[in-house]
């Protein structure tokens, strides 16, 4: 049975987000549409490097932190260099493409955790144990802390964000929306600091010393400021979804169901043992990375963030965070009996992504083609220009540069690409002012955040689309975008409002970050 909406709401929003669906799900099935956009993107390169665009900017190698001058052309996909790209490079498009792999190991280990009844006896659990005015909260916030863990959050926290919802009997799509409104919307919110942190701190630092030498962004940067956006953006998050979204999707009648039954003795006998057994896992975990000398820690650095092989290995490891208690609970629970029950677990997970793959291969073509054609650098470089010859100076540049900031990340999904770009031009400019690259940079990160829910070239929203279609068949690109923009909004306007605040009051927004250079 298909989804119902209630449209008990008539105000001018929701009308305009009715809007948004209505066109959305009458363009062609998501994977056609990828390919249209593929087809748009050869015809548009074609133009572009036909007419000779080009621009000349300074950007930082982000592997090297290496200041260099930069001239970037469009790049045709329809002459004979690009017509061979695209033949010789389409395996290789799919196969690198980054949500690809993550999801499709992740779900060995979650499918085990979901067959043995792991997955169904803690959401029971938690039902019966939680506030139901609280879940709204816990699923969102789970979703911005997910974001230390880089990308598990979209593989682990947004499908389960939905089973939540459900187990509730709330809309499963409200659920969906929470969690990925808290794991991307929320991505520079954390009350810890991230893999993204050190990353943009040591961009920042190679453009602020064409004006200060010597002059260090540290990854703690914006830690503070972090902390209380994780407090804002999780009240947003809640807000939104209850008052917002949850009405607007209505009640769920959908094919998918869950039964709450009280726990029986073989389920609660293996919820114990598989928590024993989770509890062994972590400690073997944090034995392979806590010491000076761990295995998991890079070897040169002795690091854990930056080149170490616990966070090179962070999939596998969420893996078998699922796949160790799913077998522990269902040899306990008597729901596994022999090896074969956990691969045909495993064959049932891979058996109901096939959707998600034939969606993978067009959209990894897609950012593919459209990182070739170099128009997504274009667009930001001219985005960046455009703000600079404004001439506008203090709260308005600020806002003018969250607004550019949010826009180019329409097009280029990666929060330090961008920055590569960005950070020459606005964190020097800015310091002339007398603003610190920690509090430009702040600017930044909340921009690029804020619209990552709403944009198609985002790398997993793919996959958003294939953990919605789970629960409607039916569901298009209008409904997933139509869902969301209520999210991004008002994490635009919250977060800016939060910056001003921050900005009028002066507090640091790091360990000795301040947001003005001292004289």
């Amino acid at each position: 049975m298909e989804t119902t909406k209630a449209k008990k709401k008539n105000g001018l929003f929701f009308k305009f987000l009715d809007m948004i669906e209505n066109v959305g799900n009458r363009l062609p099935h998501p994977v056609t549409i990828f390919l249209l956009f593929s087809v748009a993107i050869m015809v548009v390169s074609h133009i572009a490097a036909t007419a000779g665009l080009e621009i000349d900017f300074t950007m930082i190698d982000r592997s090297t932190k290496e200041v260099k001058d930069v001239t970037v052309k469009a790049v045709s996909l329809l002459n004979a260099d690009g017509i061979r790209y695209m033949f010789s490079t389409a395996v290789k498009n799919f196969t690198g493409f980054a949500p690809l792999g993550t999801v499709l190991v992740a779900m060995l280990g979650v499918g085990v955790a979901e067959g043995s009844g792991l997955i169904s006896a803690l959401l029971r659990k938690l039902v019966l144990s939680t506030p139901k005015k609280l879940i709204t909260m816990v699923v969102v916030f789970a979703g911005i802390m997910s974001n230390v863990a880089s990308d598990a959050g979209y593989v682990v926290l947004v499908p389960l964000g939905a089973m939540v919802f459900l187990s509730f009997g709330r809309h499963p799509l409200a659920g969906l929306a929470a969690a990925f409104a808290g794991v991307s919307g929320g991505f520079s919110a954390n009350l810890l600091v991230g893999t993204i942190d050190p990353l943009l701190g040591g961009i920042s630092t190679e453009a602020a010393r064409f004006i200060s030498d010597g002059y260090t962004v540290a990854p703690t940067a914006n830690w503070y400021f972090m902390i209380v956006s994780t407090f804002l953006i999780t009240g947003i998050g809640t807000f939104v979804t209850e008052k917002i979204v949850e009405p607007r999707l209505g009640e769920y009648k959908g094919n998918e169901t869950f039964e709450l039954n009280e726990l029986t003795s073989n389920e609660k006998r293996g919820l114990t043992v598989a928590g024993i057994t989770l509890l062994v896992f972590v400690g073997i975990i944090l034995a392979l990375v806590l010491p000076a000398d761990a295995i998991l820690r890079n070897p040169e650095t002795g690091g854990i963030m930056k080149g170490s092989a616990f966070m090179a290995g962070l999939v596998p490891i969420i893996t078998l965070f699922f796949l160790v208690p799913g077998i522990a609970y269902g040899m306990a629970s008597k729901t596994i009996t022999s090896d074969k029950d956990i691969v045909n677990f495993m064959s049932k997970a891979m058996s109901t992504m096939g959707g998600y793959l034939v969606l993978s291969f067009v959209a990894a073509q897609f950012v593919a083609y459209f990182k070739y054609t170099n128009l997504g650098t274009i667009l930001a470089v001219k985005g960046a220009d455009f703000l600079k010859a404004t001439e506008m100076t203090g709260l308005p540049m600020i806002m003018g540069f969250i607004l550019v900031s949010a826009f180019i990340n329409l097009f280029i999904g990666s929060a330090s690409a961008k920055w590569a770009i960005m950070a020459p031009v606005f964190i020097p400019m800015l310091m002339r002012i007398g603003y610190s690259p920690e509090f430009t940079q702040i600017a930044y990160r909340i921009g690029d955040s804020t619209t990552n829910i709403i944009s198609p070239l985002m790398s997993y929203f793919a996959v958003i689309v294939a953990f919605a279609q789970k629960y409607d068949k039916k569901i298009g690109i209008g409904t997933l975008i139509s869902t969301m923009v209520p999210y991004s909004i008002s994490f635009l306007l919250g977060w800016t409002i939060l910056l001003i605040i921050w900005f009028v009051i002066g507090a640091p927004i790091g360990p000795e970050a301040f947001i003005k250079l001292p004289m």
